[in-house]
């Protein structure tokens, strides 16, 4: 049951909710990877947020903020 998925894996639920994770993240994995390659390919962020706001069905205002959390450091303040 689902109840029984999230009681097996709650201490990494819990470590994964104290860095700032969210439940649709694991949506955007493909999205950041698109990004990451097209930068390293030299393009330009402006181009590359409004590609993927378009491959993806997502709006710029997303993209972006996909872009700014994936791209952020984890620091676990719960331990």
């Amino acid at each position: 049951t689902l109840f029984e998925i999230l009681n097996f894996n709650r201490e990494l639920l819990k470590r994964l909710v104290s860095l700032g994770f969210k439940t649709d993240d694991c949506q955007y994995i493909e999205l950041y990877r698109d990004y990451i390659r097209m930068r390293n390919s030299g393009d330009k962020v402006t181009y590359i947020v409004s590609f993927l706001a378009e491959r993806y069905k997502v709006s710029e205002r997303k993209v972006y903020s996909i872009i700014k959390r994936f791209g952020t450091y984890c620091t676990d303040h719960a331990v």
